[in-house]
């Protein structure tokens, strides 16, 4: 029997799961002055943002930000680039 493999995904889940505390510590509590506030608020109206524009990140904006995690609309945007970056480092 190999161990090998439950090893790795053990190991996986692991960074993961600290990686993701560390960016949710992180995290920044409400939208910023630059592009960040941008994408915020068009993502939460569906709007129309700068050229070349993010459709599939203003996408799930949206639905970050009608999910009910936080108080504050750009804390709950934000929590993409948290799940995103902690997905990239496992």
């Amino acid at each position: 029997m190999n161990r090998e493999p439950i090893f790795h995904r053990l190991s996986g889940y692991i960074v993961f799961l600290i990686s993701f505390a560390v960016y949710l510590a992180t995290i920044a509590p409400t939208t910023s002055f630059w592009d960040c506030g941008e994408f915020i608020a068009c993502s939460h109206i569906l709007g129309v943002p700068h050229p070349p524009g993010a459709p599939f990140y203003l996408l799930l904006g949206r639905i970050f930000s009608l999910i009910p995690w936080a108080h504050d609309i750009g804390l709950s945007v934000n929590l993409i680039s948290v799940l995103t970056s902690a997905l990239t480092v496992k």
